[in-house]
């Protein structure tokens, strides 16, 4: 059974904000073929596959990708756990003991602040995990209940 709670809706909007920023690295580049090609001899073709790849590049990220992610965004906070579920075509699920969590943060952008929302990263000994785009409130109180119950199941060992 999959974790039962989803991520903001808002978060397609995040991500394809980012998609669009992420992309004007790709016009840079080929807008910078351009230029090159003006001043050396460099052929012709490779600003042309260049913008073609950053057009494509740009499709993908702002439109494609933002609404695939959300699809399989999950995750669930229970007394003993925290479930997350993510991927596109690999959908990984991971399972954190709360005995294990460290400690947890909500973390909060420009483009999340823009969009009320905020991140919940939760640190064990070996990594970091991430529960992205969820309302700010819904985000620090997920924060605070992860915190406590971490407290509680330390207390417990």
């Amino acid at each position: 059974m999959e974790p039962k709670n989803q991520i903001s809706t808002k978060a397609v909007q995040v991500w394809r904000v980012s998609g669009f920023l992420f992309s004007l690295i790709e016009w840079g580049i080929a807008a910078g073929a351009v230029v090159l090609s003006a001043l050396f001899d460099i052929p012709k073709w490779i600003p042309v596959v260049l913008f073609i790849l950053a057009a494509a590049g740009t499709v993908i990220a702002v439109f494609v990708l933002p609404s695939l992610r959300i699809k399989h965004w999950r995750y669930e906070v229970r007394e003993k756990e925290i479930e997350i579920q993510k991927g596109l075509f690999v959908i990984r699920r991971t399972l954190v003991p709360m005995v294990r969590v460290q400690h947890v943060d909500t973390r909060q952008g420009p483009i999340l602040a823009k969009y009320g929302l905020s991140s919940v990263e939760i640190s064990t000994a070996a990594t970091t995990h991430e529960i992205p785009a969820l309302d700010y409130m819904e985000a620090e109180q997920l924060r605070k209940y992860i915190s406590l119950m971490a407290v509680v199941e330390d207390d417990d060992v």
